[in-house]
């Protein structure tokens, strides 16, 4: 123990004293030994492990400041309240932008079936069909871009339209267009397929506002 004595004025004085922590006895190592796993009575040896690891008081207070800190950060960046039903419902059927006409739109493919709708998490619709399907875009325009890939989209090509407005067509098993090529509501180009992160032969499409995903239904659909 250390003792420091400091003499302040009008007769005060005050006594500062710091005493070295002692290791408890009954301190716990990080991770437990053999011999007190297999002493334990509950559970296989795996869990057993475990259960002393997590019942720690080093791991408790390790896990606690981390929990702390996320709480602290979840708050600093004030992520936004999740929307209700209707709201999302809302988001997903108002177009931001309206085409001069219909005539000049269609479906990319010939036989329609989703199998999967626009949200949040997934900016587009997925279109059923067989690897070899004729694939078109649903407006005229032309080819702004085209990837090749094994991951993501898979092969896909860009088409702009004016205004702002492009589609995307992914996962397709082959590119019949080149950039800058024009194309009309008559032309192919490509065929269905599976590449990139696919579960199976469909086509992932998506029309974009100045870069922003929108609902094709609520141009399609109508």
């Amino acid at each position: 123990m250390i003792k420091l004595t400091v003499n302040l004025p009008r007769r005060y004085r005050l006594n500062f004293s710091v005493t070295k922590n002692r290791k408890s006895q009954n301190a716990q190592p990080l991770l437990p030994t053999s011999g007190r796993i297999l002493r334990a009575k509950k559970g296989n040896k795996v869990s057993r492990a475990f259960r002393f690891i997590f019942e720690n008081s080093k791991i408790k207070k390790i896990l606690g400041m981390n929990l702390a800190a996320a709480l602290l950060a979840t708050n600093l960046f004030q992520f936004p309240a999740a929307i209700s039903e209707s709201e999302e419902q809302e988001f997903l059927t108002k177009a931001p932008f309206v085409l001069e006409t219909k005539s000049g739109i269609q479906y990319p493919v010939k036989n329609v079936k989703m199998t999967q709708g626009y949200r949040f998490y997934h900016p587009g619709i997925d279109l059923d069909g067989l690897t070899g399907d004729s694939i078109y875009p649903f407006m005229g325009g032309k080819v702004q871009a085209i990837n090749y890939s094994r991951v993501g989209y898979g092969n896909a090509i860009l088409i702009y339209h004016g205004d702002g407005i492009t589609s995307l067509y992914a996962h397709l098993s082959k590119i019949l267009v080149e950039p800058n090529e024009e194309v009309t509501l008559d032309t192919q180009i490509g065929k269905m397929g599976a590449t990139g992160r696919a579960s199976g032969d469909h086509l992932h499409f998506e029309i974009r506002d100045n870069g922003k995903p929108v609902n094709p239904l609520t141009v399609l659909a109508k």
